[in-house]
């Protein structure tokens, strides 16, 4: 009896087990590769010729870079060094067009005796947006980011100052007149007057007071023709400009394709149907040739101005598509909840509506952006010498012909910054303005 019940007694363990690593198979990087490069024969299969490509091509591009020459004054100079160094047909990459023309990729033909003016320009750009888009920088710079871009063309560009002055008091006389427009008849009409004044003064009183004042006054800098912008500098200026003015140029056009006047909502779909339906290098060929001719004998319009406002218009476009499927994607309820505190349509649109559709709209608002700077390129074939053009324009100079992969890698890399930045910013500024539970 007593042998049966030692054997029906429950075994109960009095210690513990020392704790086993995981199988080899089963952890770490092998069980990485299982599950994501070898899962099937077919994945195995396209993981080795992959990695076969990777390793041909780096085979290739290393030797290329590391026999990389950065000082010598053409092309035959660098093949020179190439074969006392490292012997004839040698891989080797001649970077040193870079260092002898890194100013005109990036400032284009500038005065090289001026080059102060667009580093002092893109020094004050960076403080002139950090109040935009931290919220730990002082509100109060946000006056010197109104000014900044009357300022920067100061600096780019030179001449009197007071032209530039009486712009900033254009601007200036928007706000009494947006002031009183609203609240003596709707706040439609105090919009329309803060548009209406400013174009009007600079149109009928600008130009007599700019040129008494200059006459008078001849205070400013030496002016700079467009035709010296090019390079890195000319892809910044239009996509910046672009930029800043599209956003909220395609808030107004996503508001106005949703109103419910006709006129306005007119307007609207046919001014962004029509950008949207044409090639940007269209609008870019009829800024630099067919707008001359709607334009009064002797107008001179500036080319450079021409193309940021042609930009402007076709980003603005996708931008009011983006703001719009923001809208669009907000409950009913928000409109509901403005209309029950008893706030009117722009009271609603400023504070309920519009913060929460761009917070859903960030993804494609920066993704516009970046397309947009991207594409800031296309204007070399409109004769602006943009860092692609400014690279055919070096290649073919004897020093530099037959060079090719040093520039476009250069070039390449500066876009991919400017682009990685914005994309990274879209990341944080996700991340901070998220309010679902974490």
């Amino acid at each position: 009896m007593s042998e049966m019940n030692a054997q029906t007694v429950p075994y109960v363990r009095e210690s513990m087990v020392p704790q086993a690593e995981p199988p080899v198979t089963e952890r770490g990087a092998v069980k990485w590769m299982r599950e994501n490069l070898f899962s099937s024969w077919f994945n195995a299969i396209l993981t080795i010729i992959g990695l076969a490509f990777v390793a041909w091509v780096l085979m290739h591009i290393v030797p290329w870079l590391w026999n990389s020459i950065w000082f010598a004054g053409s092309l035959t100079a660098c093949r020179e060094i190439r074969d006392a160094t490292w012997g004839a047909g040698a891989p080797s990459a001649c970077f040193a067009v870079i260092t002898d023309r890194w100013q005109q990729l990036l400032l284009g033909f500038y005065p090289s005796e001026l080059y102060w003016r667009p580093i002092t320009a893109l020094v004050l750009f960076g403080v002139a947006v950090a109040p935009v888009l931290f919220t730990r920088v002082s509100r109060q710079l946000l006056w010197f980011s109104a000014v900044y871009p009357v300022a920067m063309v100061w600096l780019l560009w030179g001449g009197t100052i007071w032209p530039y002055l009486l712009v900033i008091a254009g601007f200036a006389l928007g706000v009494p007149a947006y002031r009183i427009g609203a609240k003596a008849v709707s706040p439609l009409l105090g919009v329309v007057a803060a548009i209406a004044v400013p174009i009007l003064f600079w149109v009928f009183v600008l130009p007599p007071l700019s040129g008494a004042l200059s006459s008078a006054l001849p205070i400013g800098l030496e002016a700079v023709p467009s035709r010296a912008m090019g390079g890195f500098m000319l892809s910044f200026i239009i996509g910046v400009s672009g930029i800043a003015l599209s956003l909220p140029l395609g808030i107004l056009l996503a508001l106005g394709r949703q109103s419910h006047l006709i006129f306005i909502h007119a307007v609207s779909v046919a001014f962004i149907e029509l950008m949207r339906g044409v090639p940007l290098i269209v609008w870019l060929f009829t800024a630099s040739l067919l707008l001359n001719y709607f334009l009064p004998p002797g107008t001179t319009f500036d080319l450079t101005l021409r193309v940021v406002i042609m930009v402007t218009f076709f980003a603005s476009a996708y931008m009011a598509e983006v703001i719009r499927g923001g809208l669009a994607a907000l409950p009913r309820g928000q409109y509901e909840a403005a209309d029950s505190l008893g706030l009117d349509y722009w009271k609603a649109m400023r504070l309920i509506i519009l913060p929460q559709a761009l917070k859903i709209s960030i993804p494609g608002i920066v993704n516009t952006f970046i397309g947009l700077f991207k594409d800031t390129t296309l204007v070399v074939f409109i004769g602006l010498l943009d860092p692609i053009g400014l690279s055919n324009a070096i290649r073919a100079t004897t020093d530099w012909n037959g060079i090719y992969w040093e520039l476009f890698i250069f070039i390449g890399a500066l876009f991919f910054i400017c682009c990685f930045a914005m994309s990274r910013y879209s990341m944080y500024l996700e991340q901070k303005l998220r309010t679902d539970h974490r």
